[in-house]
């Protein structure tokens, strides 16, 4: 186990160099510059002045180097953690991550604790009543649910529960109340709470019902085992069948899933933070992107991407925690 996570270490080098110079030249080819859009449409007038002072910033900002020698200084940079000034902000951009990244991280962390606290105990009792009006009944809810586009549902859930003109039960917008940093801790969290329920809810409900429906599928195979059967012939209670047995097996591919689920709840926080206003990593990288702040897209880009590779190494450990049989050592 030790060497397995010290060689996938090792390749996580190799892939985030792949990630960088995909995002790096990417951001670089496309059309528009962050000069261009500090300077206003002016700077895109034929103008000697406007020329020259645009050249100028170029110069600044070492835009006006070959992309690959632009990478390599970036690179240089990015070992000793300096991501560089912000574009639009005129900051350093790790004050910026070190601002926004927590938010993000915070509701990401909330969510999929929601998803996996939902999932698995209806996933169970989906499965022991097969057939039944519970089964039939939630596998329709959570159909339903997982088809209902995030963009869509958050936009509904601002017209219709945070709107006057219909029902006014949440903010439409914000993590907290202007007079937040006057309130004592328990109103403050009561506040927070009372903000983050429309994007949690926004965050989760499609991965508790593809989850949901990927447990359910898993303990329905699991229960037609002969193990299953061979377990209850020796007399071991419904309790150790169904959770020691059962649910032990059908979890697996649960908790492979994580990794995929870490970075799609990551990118949709994108979406959900546009849509609430949240200043979290999210809402910077939607701005990076349209003022073309190259610095800002690359530490977010650095930065998800080394926690996607986290999720993926955690996932293949937990994978082998969860079943015995599954040895890094020599193989399966």
């Amino acid at each position: 186990m030790f060497q397995y996570t010290i060689r996938r270490i090792l390749l996580m080098i190799p892939t985030m160099l792949g990630i960088t110079i995909m995002v790096f030249s990417i951001s670089r080819l496309a059309p528009g510059d962050p000069v261009s859009m500090l300077l206003g449409p002016e700077a895109t007038l034929n103008t000697e002045r406007g020329t020259e002072i645009r050249e100028a910033q170029m110069r600044q900002y070492g835009l006006d180097k070959p992309i690959p020698v632009q990478y390599v200084i970036w690179l240089k940079h990015i070992i000793c953690l300096d991501f560089g000034q912000s574009f639009k902000h005129h900051r350093p951009v790790i004050e910026l991550i070190k601002e926004r990244l927590p938010i993000t991280v915070s509701l990401n962390l909330i969510a999929f604790t929601i998803i996996y606290l939902v999932a698995i105990p209806l996933g169970v009792t989906s499965a022991l009543n097969h057939k039944g009006w519970f089964d039939r009944g939630s596998s329709l809810v959570l159909f339903i649910l997982w088809s209902l586009p995030t963009m869509w549902a958050g936009q509904m859930m601002i017209g219709y529960l945070c709107s006057p003109e219909h029902i006014s039960w949440f903010p439409p917008s914000g993590l907290s109340s202007n007079n937040a940093d006057t309130m004592a801790f328990f109103p403050w969290l009561a506040d927070r709470i009372w903000h983050i329920i429309l994007p949690v809810t926004c965050m989760t409900y499609t991965g508790f019902a593809y989850l949901t429906k990927l447990l359910r599928a898993g303990m329905l195979d699991n229960l037609r085992m002969d193990y299953i059967r061979t377990a209850k012939a020796k007399g071991l209670s419904t309790f150790v069948v169904i959770f020691r047995h059962a649910l032990r097996n059908s979890i697996i591919p649960i908790i492979t899933i994580m990794a995929a689920i870490l970075p799609a709840m990551f990118g949709g926080s994108l979406i959900i933070e546009k849509i609430f206003t949240i200043p979290g990593m999210g809402l910077l990288a939607f701005e990076a992107v349209t003022t073309r702040d190259y610095n800002v897209i690359m530490a977010v880009a650095t930065i998800a991407g080394v926690l996607n590779l986290t999720g993926l190494l955690l996932a293949d450990i937990a994978y082998a925690l969860v079943d015995p049989r599954i040895s890094f050592e020599g193989g399966e």
